[in-house]
């Protein structure tokens, strides 16, 4: 499996109506690239069936979708994400975390 596979497995946790960030599935994969972790997401090929729109910048930031920022808003805000001024209100209520000790 390579790194968007894995990438996209990890996606495949995450619930509507929560998110995660760039940050937290490249620290569950071990590593600190970020931007690597963006670039699978713009690559995704199964969006959104795969959600790669459930993935933010950790300070709350929309961040990029290969669909364009508002629809990554727009379905986000369907899954009841509260977003103002492109950021998400409250990351902590909706951050989802892996497991970290079970790479």
């Amino acid at each position: 499996m390579n790194f968007d596979q894995k990438c996209y497995q990890l996606l495949k946790k995450i619930p509507a109506g929560q998110v995660t960030t760039y940050r937290e599935i490249a620290h569950k994969l071990g590593t600190r690239a970020y931007r690597a972790v963006g670039n699978a997401m713009n690559r995704n090929p199964d969006a959104p069936e795969v959600p790669c729109h459930r993935v933010i910048c950790s300070d709350g930031k929309i961040g990029g979708y290969a669909g364009g920022t508002k629809k990554k808003i727009n379905l986000l805000r369907q899954e009841g994400i509260e977003i103002s001024q492109d950021k998400v209100v409250n990351v902590k209520r909706y951050l989802y975390r892996f497991a970290h000790h079970n790479r």
